[in-house]
């Protein structure tokens, strides 16, 4: 499958994230101005949040309205069914999901 450049970019800042952090999930969001937003998940004992979740929850924070695309990079499992839900909800059909190395799946 081709992607297009700006899902590609996507995927690419979504990797990077997930790297830098050295987290299970990266995930990167396009709302419906172009803007990008880029995160990994929150593991922490009080509080855990997909990467997918963060990512749409500092866009929405940041004014979005909708999205227009949504990606995840992770070696688990994944989306999971409240990533797919959220996406939904701002105009996001599929999660495109992508493995470590970039190459996508299904």
């Amino acid at each position: 499958m081709t992607l297009d450049p700006e899902d590609n970019k996507l995927i690419t800042l979504a990797r990077a994230s997930r790297a830098r952090n050295g987290s299970a999930q990266g995930a990167a969001v396009r709302d419906e101005t172009g803007r990008t937003y880029a995160a990994t998940d929150v593991a922490l004992s009080a509080l855990r949040l997909s990467a997918v979740q963060v990512a749409v929850a500092t866009a929405v924070s940041s004014g979005a309205r909708a999205l227009e695309a949504v990606a995840l990079v992770t070696a688990g499992d994944g989306p999971s069914p409240d990533d797919g839900e959220v996406a939904a909800e701002l105009g996001v059909p599929a999660i495109l999901v992508a493995g470590p190395d970039g190459a996508l799946r299904g």
